[in-house]
């Protein structure tokens, strides 16, 4: 690890401590706003990973410890922690939330762009849906025992199609290798994303969302 990984590592603590503290102080009051703030907003360390001289970095000092953070805050934990559900979330959420991007990044450590977008439709299309859905959702449906809304399925579908057209350009931009700019990929993997979010639920989608993706965009854009 060199001086220019110390300070990215700096740089993203000073954010995410930022972010807790506006999503647990400042939004306190409306919790749905305050879970979905932390979930969009610490999702943004996806463009910290190019930095990283090593992807093991930010397993070591970020992902790894807020996996094993969160999941003591789960009521499967063997420690006992008091309130462990915080304003910001849904403590296995959380945990689902950190693990899976820690297994991405140990499984994709030379392709961090299909890492970025896998958490894309996580991060930013399960994020403005949830809002979008429950403040403007009137078209409801349940699948599974999940009451989703047509609205927020809508909104993940294309917050997604757009952030994910945005990192891959991002990634080119700042020179990390990319394959050809394909926007039909990015399409059809977004939709199959937010098919896979309707069908998950209990924060489940926090795993198979980013793992499906994963797995499709490494599909498409390396094996074929």
């Amino acid at each position: 690890m060199n001086f220019a990984d110390i300070i990215v590592l700096i740089a993203v603590y000073i954010y995410v401590i930022v972010i807790f503290i506006l999503s647990e102080k400042v939004l306190k009051t409306k919790p749905e706003v305050s879970r979905k703030f932390l979930h969009i907003m610490v999702g943004n360390m996806i463009f910290a990973m190019p930095f990283f001289s090593e992807p093991w970095i930010m397993i070591v000092f970020l992902t790894l410890p807020a996996t094993i953070g969160t999941f003591l805050l789960t009521e499967y934990s063997p420690i006992k922690i008091q309130n462990s559900v915080t304003e910001s979330g849904h403590a296995l959420g959380l945990f689902f939330y950190s693990a899976i991007w820690t297994a991405l990044i140990l499984v994709f450590p030379k392709h961090l762009w299909i890492v970025a977008l896998a958490i894309v439709p996580m991060v930013y299309g399960d994020g403005f849906a949830a809002l979008i859905g429950q403040k403007f959702g009137k078209v409801k449906y349940k699948v599974f025992g999940g009451e989703k809304s047509l609205e927020g399925s809508l909104t993940m579908f294309v917050i997604t199609t757009v952030m994910s057209v945005f990192v891959w350009m991002v990634f080119m931009t700042i020179g990390y290798p990319m394959p050809q700019f394909n926007l039909w990929a990015i399409l059809g993997i977004s939709a199959i994303a937010t098919i896979c979010e309707a069908l998950s639920y209990g924060g489940i989608d926090n795993l198979t969302v980013p793992a499906l993706t994963s797995i499709l965009y490494y599909l498409v854009t390396i094996t074929l």
